[in-house]
């Protein structure tokens, strides 16, 4: 019992776990953009990060509240220059209970990648070994190298195909349940079928604007996201490749010394 408790307690911080349901890893994230895209739809921002649970709280609860407080149809109104209607529109009630917990999105967002960061640099240092390879029942995940622009491409056609391809299991699973939720209830492909038989007035018409506004950040997400941690995964997949090879391949006789190899 001792033993692997030390065994345990031999590292303190590891880079990265590879797990069935995906890659999760720390690396150096800009907090200005982890807090934009908190700004652009709560939990975002938290997502990204890799905290999962934070990040669904904030998302449903904006949901919600931004649906109850009609703030979306108020922004269709005031970029059309009816700021009279957005005004009427607007539930009081609703949108001061919305403000508080927006802007905390924001700020923790913010707040926590700066701490993650601090944790990457420690983590990076001490350079921990990390499994590069799992299997279950259920799945398997291993480390590899994948194209970035084809997790870009996957997610412009539909939000979770690109963490699909890069095995992001649990972003995946949100992003594609999400999506389908705004576009049954925004009826956007309703406004398409319309749209390509020439009825441009009813497919304007046939829209919910509440739920089409909750689209545009959905779909920047889930490309920004896969984009991302492809490029981050491939990183990873040379950092644990490199110290394989040094470790099990390269003499600890192996030196440079002044431009020169010596063995």
């Amino acid at each position: 019992m001792d033993n692997l408790r030390n065994n345990e307690n031999k590292f303190r911080r590891y880079k990265a776990h590879v797990s069935i349901a995906g890659t999760t890893q720390l690396h150096l994230r800009n907090p200005y953009i982890i807090a934009w895209w908190s700004a652009a739809f709560p939990g975002f921002g938290h997502l990204i990060l890799s905290k999962y649970l934070r990040g669904l709280v904030l998302f449903v609860w904006e949901v919600i509240v931004n649906y109850n407080a009609k703030i979306n149809v108020a922004m269709v109104y005031s970029f059309c220059g009816e700021i009279g209607s957005a005004k009427q529109v607007i539930e009081p009630r609703w949108m001061l209970m919305y403000i508080p917990v927006y802007l905390f999105g924001i700020w923790d967002s913010y707040r926590t990648c700066v701490d993650m960061n601090k944790v990457s640099l420690l983590a990076e240092r001490e350079d921990a070994p990390i499994n590069s390879y799992t299997i279950g029942a259920l799945e398997i995940n291993y480390l590899d190298k994948r194209v970035p622009i084809m997790s870009v491409l996957w997610s412009t056609f539909m939000p979770g195909l690109g963490q699909l391809h890069i095995h992001r299991l649990l972003t995946a699973f949100f992003s594609l349940i999400w999506t389908i939720v705004f576009l049954y209830f925004s009826k956007t492909l309703v406004a398409v079928h319309y749209l390509f038989d020439g009825d441009i007035t009813k497919s304007t018409s046939v829209l919910d604007k509440q739920w089409l506004m909750y689209m545009p950040s959905m779909w920047g997400f889930a490309v920004y996201d896969s984009y991302i941690n492809t490029v981050e995964n491939n990183k990873l997949y040379e950092w644990e490749q490199r110290n394989f090879l040094i470790k099990k391949f390269q003499s600890p006789e192996f030196k440079i010394k002044k431009g020169k190899v010596v063995s």
